[in-house]
Parts: C-alpha cells; sequence; structure tokens
C-alpha cells in the first residue's frame, strides 16, 4: 500500500509498504482521510522531535524512524478481528491514536492523556493515517453514525480542543479570550460557543484568521498589532477582566497578555506546545492569584464531540479549506500550510480511493 513515511528533517517520502493485516483484538481501517497536523509541520521542519529517531527505538511501540504519519484520520472499517464485536464492515470510524500504558501513576489515576511511556500513533509508531489501510486497537476506535469521514478526520484536533475547554472549568456564560486563531484557537471558539461561553473575544493578528474566527462563533477579533489589548479587554469586560484565557499561539508575548486579560483569580489555560521554554514575569499572576493549567491530547473527549457533532450543535465543515491526494502531500499540503498566509485552516489529504 502506498504511505507517506518520516524519514528524517525535510525528508517525507511516499513509498510503498506492507498492508497492515488484523491481529486479535484489532480492526483493519481504509483511510478516507487524514487531516495535516501543526505537530507535523514540526516534525517536518525541526523532527525527530515525537517521531523515534534511527536506532532509538519508542518505549511503547518499539518503532525507529521512518514511520508513517498522520493522526487526525478517519475511514471505513475494512476488517475486523474474529474477537471484534459492534463494529460492521464499511461502518464510517475515527480512532483515538493514542497508545498508553495503563499502569504508570497518571494512567492508574485515569489521566492517560499523560501516560509516562504514551506513543501517539502516526507520529511514534503504529501505523499512520497518511497511508491507505492501518490496523488499531478496537478500544481506539468510535463509530461516526451518520457522520462523514471528513467530518470524522476533524474529530481528533475536536478532542483536544475539548479537553482544553474542558481543563479551563468555567460556568456557562463565561467570558473568555483566546490568543491565536490557527485550527486548535479556532476549534476551541467554537466549542466555546457550543458550550454555552458568554461571550468570546479572540487575540490574532492576521486578518484571514481574524475573519475565521468570527465565522467560528467568537463575538469580537482584535488585532494585536494595531489596538491595545489589555484595554480592549477592560472595556468587553466592564473592567474585570475574562474569567479565562487560552494560549494558542505558542508565544511568550501571548501568554502574557492572557495573564493581563483574565480576572483576579481567573484560569490561563496553556494549550500550545512550544519548540523552546517560555518565558513568564510571573508578578502579574501571582498578585491576580492566576490559576495556570496544562493541558495535553485528551481522555474521554471523543465521544462528547461525536455527541456534540451528531447533535447539530457543532460544525466543521468551515474549517476543511483544502482536500488533496496523497502524491501532493508535501507541496500542496505542507508547504501550503507553512506558506504564512493564513489561508488554510485544515488540509485532508486523501491517502487512496475515493471517499464515502
Amino acid at each position: 500500500m502506498r504511505a507517506a513515511r518520516f524519514h528524517g528533517r525535510g525528508d517525507i517520502r511516499i513509498e510503498e509498504i506492507p498492508e497492515p493485516a488484523v491481529r486479535p483484538g484489532t480492526v483493519k481501517i481504509k483511510v478516507d482521510w487524514c487531516g495535516i497536523c501543526g505537530t507535523d509541520l514540526h516534525e517536518y521542519l525541526d523532527g525527530p522531535i515525537f517521531c523515534p529517531a534511527p536506532g532509538e527505538p519508542h518505549p511503547m511501540t518499539g518503532e525507529t524512524s521512518p514511520v508513517v504519519l498522520g493522526h487526525e484520520f478517519a475511514g471505513t472499517v475494512a476488517e475486523v478481528a474474529p474477537d471484534v464485536d459492534g463494529l460492521g464492515v464499511g461502518e464510517r470510524v475515527t480512532v483515538e491514536p493514542r497508545l498508553v500504558c495503563r499502569s504508570c501513576p497518571p494512567c492508574l489515576a485515569g489521566h492517560h492523556n499523560s501516560c509516562d511511556r504514551a506513543a501517539t500513533i502516526g507520529l511514534a509508531g503504529g501505523g499512520g493515517g497518511l497511508a491507505e489501510y492501518i490496523v488499531v486497537d478496537r478500544e481506539l476506535v468510535f463509530p461516526l453514525g451518520e457522520l462523514t469521514t471528513e467530518t470524522g478526520a476533524l474529530i481528533e484536533p475536536l478532542a483536544v480542543a475539548h479537553h482544553a475547554v474542558a481543563r479551563a472549568g468555567i460556568a456557562p456564560g463565561a467570558r473568555a479570550v483566546v490568543f491565536g486563531a490557527g485550527p486548535i484557537g479556532l476549534l476551541i471558539v467554537a466549542l466555546l460557543e457550543a458550550t454555552g461561553a458568554g461571550h468570546i473575544t479572540v487575540v490574532e493578528p492576521s486578518a484571514v484568521r481574524r475573519g475565521r474566527a468570527l465565522e467560528a462563533g467568537a463575538d469580537v477579533a482584535i488585532d494585536p498589532l494595531a489596538e491595545n489589548v489589555d484595554e480592549c479587554v477592560r472595556r468587553l469586560t466592564g473592567g474585570a477582566g475574562a474569567d479565562v484565557a487560552f494560549e494558542c499561539a505558542g508565544v511568550d508575548s501571548a501568554l502574557a497578555g492572557c495573564v493581563a486579560a483574565v480576572r483576579a483569580r481567573g484560569t490561563v489555560v496553556n494549550v500550545a506546545i512550544r519548540s523552546h521554554p517560555a518565558t513568564l514575569d510571573m508578578i502579574p499572576l501571582v498578585l491576580k492569584e492566576v490559576r495556570l493549567v496544562g493541558t495535553i491530547c485528551y481522555a474521554g473527549d471523543h465521544r462528547p464531540v461525536i455527541d456534540l457533532l451528531r447533535a447539530g450543535r457543532l460544525s466543521v465543515d468551515r474549517f476543511i479549506t483544502g482536500r488533496i491526494d496523497l502524491e501532493d502531500l508535501v507541496e500542496g499540503g505542507f508547504q501550503a500550510l507553512l506558506d504564512g498566509t493564513g489561508d488554510h485552516i485544515k488540509i485532508l489529504v486523501r491517502p487512496g480511493g475515493r471517499s464515502r
């Protein structure tokens, strides 16, 4: 079968590799669509980061590069192992691409997203969505029902956004500020709107992305290069500050902006993963007793996201801005997302055949 494999920095190749076979307890999926994640772009530019380096097998998968990429994917069931129940051939499904040990302290406490040995399928081994077929454990497979596999390919990043919003612990009607309107920032805006936030402000220098934020559900979109963000947030919140701020930009100024934007005892959720240590003046955080929260991946978030989508409370069609074939992955996918214009949110890749 055809697959996109990461060999090293700047080196992603479309290759022919053996088609995987089902094992006990697993499901074989024909991949219809796979999204390109910011993490994939980081691997392309600076990897190996999450991809295991040659000679350094990942402790969970035992694999080293080259590995198949792609962890935001959906498709149709092609085959199930004899011991698997509850799924039929041809059924549309999506996958939670997270392998965990289930024996370390975080796993035993129910926080498997923070597993000491966690591996992400499509980065650390275990196959990937940028291939025609993948075999995964049944427990990671979620039926889509009437949802399309295009929608299914966005459920993984939506689960990331859902988990971040849940980590904020905010009540309905809360005032939120989102710094950064990239893909995850926009999905957080959509989740906030779907789950009852009272007012949503987005801070984003790109005019294109500010427009997309308003389409996603933001009430106000601020250009930090043209407006004083602190003054705008105070005006919008009656001087009190926001209840919660989400840092989705990955820059120090945005993290400091989040601390400044929230009210006394407000919450800042750091969503972005940085390529360098962050620098933050702790005095404003201390004086306002700001609660700074981290978030990573998801833990039980796929099912609630699917329920929101099936209930019509959440729509993702507007976030799909491109569809390409696997052969166009680098030029039509990676380079298009790296061009800096902000025109694209999510480009979906068709590994082989037509989608359903």
